[in-house]
């Protein structure tokens, strides 16, 4: 995506608020109109506080008739100048022009005020809809995504690039719709002061966007790499954050701290190299300014005491209005800067956002109404990247039954409870649900007929209520006492501090290993499930808790359609068939007694546990 299209698209975001455009240009000219009287009464002021008398007597002495032209804007003032100063005196024509300056910069910052909450009214709109739209992509992403890209550089690019374009949007509008008005007005009149002076400030301009240009085409590169670098620290320091215990444990302090260290210094360099370039646009934007007004100087002084074709009063309003232009030229050219900075962090924004989640419902999908009979598994193979994790699976589990899936470490058995609720799609084969392709359902519509516990019980920093009733609304109280009763967590959940009203704290961290996976089995016994998904949901406990735990299993899988992977003898020895699976495939099939007649893996397996 070239850098045009996505500031471009960037800027299309600002479209449904359109509406606030007018007001902004109307408040803004507006304030650049009054803001020019300030400057131009400098004139008047100037030509009382130096006596140049004749300067005022060369405008009409009565009410001038109206005309649409400028003119008659400064007769109308020069008129009441006189008014004052005949009935006054000298500092009645001051007290006059003092008067309407005050009066004129209030009006200029009251309508400066309400264009820039204009503004940060339609900025702060954009960015929650980026926000909404980069964060929706993400939760649409199928799971095997984030097993390829850093959390920490997922994060940085909702929070670090977002902001990055904020400030771009700021900028980029205020260029557009604000800074152009103000140089094309005071330059107008520039040229009503003095048409020759003003071609001549016209040739010094162009010089210093040519170098501002320059600077700021370097920039975009650096944003990148900068950009990039941050979402690797942010990555550190979320797994740092959460595996404090094993660093501590392993004396890992002092390896993590130089990964680290080392990151950071990386960030350093990026970062300085990007601040000499976005830093050099400033002053030497300033610089040649500066140069352009002694450049002014030496040319218009000329004009004022050669050819006297200038007033003294004239000619030193002009370098005031001059000068006021030079601050929106800067401000274009650092503008610029920011939104090369923009445009990179787009460009990363809209990577997220136009990568197209892999699992998704197919044209035609029906809803599932009912999960009626059998769940069946049809030459199924998977792969995660180039070699095969499952080959060729082949099994059945009828409605009310209970298949349990045992086996060494990294034999697929995870990955075939992910494959039936559609986490992944598998690479040949098919998986039916009641004898039709599973991606012939609607996704959510399939999980909605499922529950899920897993060795990790995930808890969210939330309420033990919220937890339990996560994803559903308008559950009753006496919805989740039952479940929690089910679960065997309504006792403990009852001596905290505030009941099921109490936080558990990020990721549950306030409550202990057996607690969490209780208040995971309420969450799937309040959802009712049809098919229940068990994946070493008592591996990590002891023994008290496992027991606690494993009575609510028990009661969970009553009645359901269960698919159990565990190690643990008591929880898949009543199982209406087991699948032993070693490297992808299925080795060995049938009930407990079965299989351990047999004398195969599946003995071998249960004997080592009791050993």
């Amino acid at each position: 995506m070239n850098s045009f299209s996505t500031y471009r698209r960037i800027i299309n975001y600002a479209k449904p608020h359109s509406t606030y455009i007018p007001q902004y240009i109307l408040t803004s000219f507006l304030s650049i109109m009054f803001g020019l009287v300030n400057l131009t009464l400098l004139k008047p002021l100037l030509d009382v506080i130096f006596n140049q008398e004749d300067a005022l007597e060369r405008h009409p002495a009565q009410m001038p008739v109206f005309q649409l032209d400028l003119n008659y804007l400064f007769d109308i003032f020069y008129y009441y100048l006189q008014y004052y100063t005949e009935i006054f005196g000298k500092f009645g024509s001051l007290l006059f022009v003092c008067t309407i300056i005050v009066i004129s910069v209030f009006i200029s910052n009251a309508f400066r005020y309400i264009s820039a909450l204009i503004l940060a009214s339609v900025r702060v709109k954009v960015i929650r809809k980026i926000r909404q739209d980069i964060y929706y992509r993400v939760t649409q992403l199928h799971l095997g995504y984030f097993t390829d890209q850093r959390k920490g550089d997922i994060i940085s690019r909702i929070t670090n690039d977002v902001q990055e374009i904020e400030n771009s949007i700021t900028q980029s509008l205020k260029v557009i719709f604000r800074e152009p008005f103000i140089i094309v007005i005071y330059f107008g009149v520039l040229f009503y002061l003095s048409f020759q002076l003003t071609l001549f400030t016209l040739l010094l301009l162009p010089i210093s966007g040519l170098l501002i240009s320059g600077i700021s085409k370097r920039l975009k590169k650096k944003a990148v790499e900068n950009q990039e670098s941050l979402g690797r620290i942010l990555n550190i320091l979320d797994e740092t954050l959460s595996g404090m215990r094993i660093i501590k444990a392993f004396n890992g302090v002092s390896y993590i701290n130089n990964i680290f260290h080392g990151e950071v210094k990386q960030y350093e360099r990026l970062n300085m190299s990007m601040s000499k370039r976005f830093e050099l646009a400033s002053p030497v934007s300033e610089f040649l300014g500066v140069s352009a007004v002694a450049g002014i100087l030496l040319y218009g002084g000329n004009l004022v005491l050669s050819k006297q074709i200038m007033e003294p009063s004239t000619f030193l309003t002009y370098l005031v209005i001059f000068t006021q232009i030079l601050n929106p030229v800067k401000f274009i050219n650092q503008a610029i800067a920011s939104v090369q900075r923009g445009i990179a962090a787009g460009d990363r924004i809209f990577a997220i956002v136009d990568t197209l989640p892999e699992i998704k419902d197919k044209e035609g999908a029906y809803k599932l109404e009912q999960f009626n009979h059998s769940i069946t598994f049809r030459d199924v193979t998977f792969r995660y990247d180039k070699e095969p994790v499952l080959k060729n699976i082949n099994f059945t589990i009828e409605k009310g039954k209970t298949l349990a899936l045992v086996g060494p470490s990294g034999g697929g058995k995870s990955t075939i409870a992910d494959l039936i609720p559609r986490f992944y799609d598998p690479d040949s084969g098919a998986i039916l649900l009641d004898d039709k392709p599973l991606d012939n359902y609607k996704i959510e519509s399939v999980r909605a007929h499922m529950g899920i516990v897993t060795q990790e019980s995930i808890l969210f920093n939330d309420t033990i209520f919220n937890n339990i009733a996560f994803g559903k609304s308008d559950v009753l109280a006496t919805e989740v006492e039952k479940a929690a009763k089910i679960a065997n967590a309504h006792d403990f959940i009852m001596q905290t501090e505030e009941g099921y009203q109490t936080v558990v704290g990020e990721r549950g961290t306030r409550l202990s290993g057996g607690q969490r996976q209780r208040i995971s089995i309420a969450r799937a016994v309040l959802s009712n499930p049809d098919i229940l998904i068990l994946d070493e949901a008592t591996s990590a406990l002891d023994s008290e808790s496992e027991m606690l735990v494993q009575e609510a299993i028990f009661n969970l899988m009553k009645n359901r359609t269960s698919i159990v992977i565990a190690h643990r003898l008591s929880t898949i020895q009543s199982a209406d068939e087991i699948l032993v699976i070693k490297d992808g495939e299925i080795v060995e099939r049938g009930d407990h007694n079965t299989l351990q007649a047999q004398n195969g893996l599946y003995r071998k397996l249960i004997s080592m546990q009791s050993f």
